[in-house]
């Protein structure tokens, strides 16, 4: 395969095609390189990434997140060569991308005021930065070429300077945020000249055996801001700068046009790495949601990229590059591009977790390793919770039953993936069934445990991973006929009529309200068809797109819908509510649901009807756990997932993976 084969960027050799770009982990409280860093790269390396980068690495006192890795000064630099030779001993190569926020650093983590090339709000920080001078502009300058040279004497095999994601670089070069009347502004080549001194900088103080690589926005998807165009004339300049790579990824943070989210097609945005290709010599890396290999060879043998990055891809399965290298494709825990754990985190100025893999971040203290004493563990409940449990605890030599009360394994996995766009999450559910498959764990449907026929089974030890179930409020009429559960709607148990009235608008009503929109509209497939043909204009093409046969409309008791979904996942998901004509009535409490409607109470008192012909509820869970109090006198039991208390994907999944560790 082409992804395995070496490549040079530079004079260095990398010995296959896969990257994994730079992520903020948060794992470096005060800067220093910690031993959950090393030991987080460490496993990647081994695991068989060519190229690893580290970053965002801050450079001076204007940060952006907490808990950055930093080498701003020489007291930085031994934990960087820690890192760096935990990383080259596992065979891959290393390099450290250097950052400088701009009008993105906050205020609230440095005490001090943002600088930028002009003083333009940040709607991210919600600041509003102070324009830099011509001596600012050459104390950053002179700041990034620092942080080379201690890169260089930490051991990196490159450096990566971020030109992308609305960073200062992009501030500068953007007409949108540069308004600037000297030499760094104004024309294109002068928006241009912060980054190419800052390329032609960091070259020289890195060495000539360093190669200089820049992490570039193919398209700041940003109104009238830059586009693929102009950022193939800005990669010739960086190019002649010094530039032996580009790192091409999509938008900024302000964008509304989704980047990584579930949303995204697995390398839609390759196209940007491949606009970047055309216009220069260099190897050039195409990014975003590349997480399934065959996609990536594919990407590499049409020439639309010389390299891959898969940055997330790797935090949940290390061992990709490996599983690729063994044909072992049906034993990649692909990522779900849920963001959960780990975008969603940085935003809260929290630490990377991983929803699909549960050692991510841990990999120090989560080392899998054969228990002393094999045991007989029942785990009962077959969804992300229950699953994980009973595949590492069959990891450690257990012998594992798992007994499931329906007829398949998933749980709110398969109710989660049945909206348009959140699919991916059968990806988690199909890496845990082959896995459990391959394991040897004995499986039982439609097994409804009992206190009896756990005591008839005689386990050692019982996992319990029994889930929740749906929320009944008290609300008069909710027995009436047309009145169903969402679970059952999302699941095909119930159908729905023309006009659909959501009670809840949390994250299963915000889902389920996307999966009847969506009925009747034409697919992506229909949409190609009928563009390349011109059969219809694109407005209509769109319309059609969005429009399907339904009404919908969602009623939460709260002041905004959505809550429940992560920071980076709910604006998209609204955003496409809107454009598929969805209604979000917030402040309003359902009072009674009659054969032709609910009615509903507004903030000021007054009441209204809203026409529905299906009622759905989705007014959250209460946990399922009697099984609990009935075995834990009996048997040594764990309780995990929904069955402990109702939560998210991210936290069942790594509570089943510390039930199955317990063991």
């Amino acid at each position: 395969m082409k992804i395995l084969q070496p490549i040079k960027i530079g004079s260095v050799e990398v010995r296959n095609r896969i990257v994994m770009p730079a992520m903020h982990l948060g794992y470096c409280p005060d800067g220093y390189i910690s031993e959950r860093i090393i030991n987080f790269y460490r496993e990647r390396a081994k695991g068989g990434a060519g190229l690893i980068t580290i970053g965002c690495c801050n450079i001076d006192e204007h940060q952006a997140y907490a808990g950055m890795v930093d080498l701003s000064k020489d007291d930085f630099i031994p934990g960087h060569r820690q890192l760096t030779t935990a990383v080259k001993e596992a065979g891959a190569r290393v390099c450290l991308q250097l950052i400088h926020a701009g009008r993105y650093a906050s205020s609230s983590l440095t005490g001090i005021k943002p600088i930028a090339p002009s003083a333009i709000p940040s709607s991210l920080t919600r600041e509003t930065p102070q324009e830099m001078t011509l001596e600012d502009i050459q104390r950053v300058i002179s700041a990034f070429a620092a942080a080379a040279k201690r890169a260089a004497e930490a051991g990196y095999d490159m450096v990566e300077v971020i030109a992308s994601a609305g960073y200062l670089i992009s501030q500068f070069f953007s007409p949108l945020t540069n308004r600037r009347q000297d030499e760094y502004g104004g024309s294109l080549e002068n928006r241009a000249r912060f980054g190419v001194e800052v390329v032609k900088a960091v070259k020289k103080a890195a060495g000539e055996k360093i190669p200089v690589t820049v992490r570039l926005s193919g398209n700041e998807f940003m109104p009238g801001g830059n586009t693929n165009k102009e950022m193939q004339l800005f990669a010739r300049l960086l190019e002649e700068a010094g530039a032996a790579a580009f790192n091409v990824t999509g938008g900024w943070h302000e964008s509304r046009v989704p980047q990584i989210t579930m949303n995204v097609p697995p390398g839609a945005y390759a196209y940007l790495a491949q606009g970047i290709k055309k216009a220069v010599r260099v190897p050039v890396i195409a990014c975003n949601r590349i997480n399934d290999p065959l996609i990536a060879e594919q990407i590499l043998r049409e020439g639309r990229a010389d390299m891959v990055g898969m940055a997330r891809g790797l935090m949940a399965d290390p061992e990709l590059p490996a599983k690729i290298a063994k044909g072992q494709f049906d034993e990649i825990r692909k990522c779900i591009g849920c963001n959960q754990g780990c975008l969603d985190a940085i935003f809260r100025n929290k630490s990377c977790l991983c929803l699909v893999n549960a050692r991510a971040g841990r990999e120090g203290e989560t080392e899998i390793k054969p228990a002393q004493k094999p045991q007989k563990v029942l785990v009962i409940g077959g969804g992300a919770a229950g699953m994980e449990a009973a595949r590492v605890a069959a990891l450690r030599g257990h012998r594992v039953t798992l007994w499931e009360k329906s007829e398949r394994l998933g749980g709110q996995l398969v109710l989660a993936a049945a909206a348009p766009d959140r699919q991916d999450f059968r990806h988690l559910c199909t890496y845990l069934e082959n896995a459990l498959h391959k394991l040897g764990v004995t499986v039982v449907f439609n097994k409804e445990a009992t206190e009896e026929e756990v005591t008839a089974f005689a386990p050692d030890c019982v996992i319990i991973a029994t889930g929740a179930q749906p929320a009944k409020p008290g609300i008069p009429g909710i027995e009436l006929e047309h009145v169903v559960h969402a679970w059952d709607v999302l699941s095909g148990k119930k159908e729905v009529g023309t006009k659909a009235v959501i009670i809840g608008g949390g994250a299963v009503g915000c889902e389920t309200a996307l999966y009847i929109a969506n009925m009747g509209s034409i697919d992506a497939e229909t949409v190609r068809f009928l563009l390349l043909n011109e059969a219809e204009d694109v407005e209509e093409i769109k319309r059609l797109a969005l429009q399907g046969t339904k009404e919908v409309t969602v009623l939460e008791m709260g002041k905004s819908a959505g809550q429940g979904l992560g920071i980076s996942t709910r604006w998209p998901m609204l955003q496409e509510l809107t454009r598929r004509g969805v209604k979000i009535l917030t402040s309003v409490q359902a009072v009674q649901i009659e054969t032709d409607g609910v009615i509903v109470a507004k903030p000021d008192g007054q009441k209204e009807k809203i026409a529905a012909d299906t009622v759905i509820i989705a007014a959250g869970s209460r946990s399922e756990n009697r099984l609990y109090d009935q075995l834990k006198e009996k048997f040594r039991v764990y309780l995990a997932g929904d069955a402990k208390e109702p939560r998210n994907a991210l936290k069942a999944v790594q509570e089943g993976f510390d039930a199955g560790y317990a063991v």
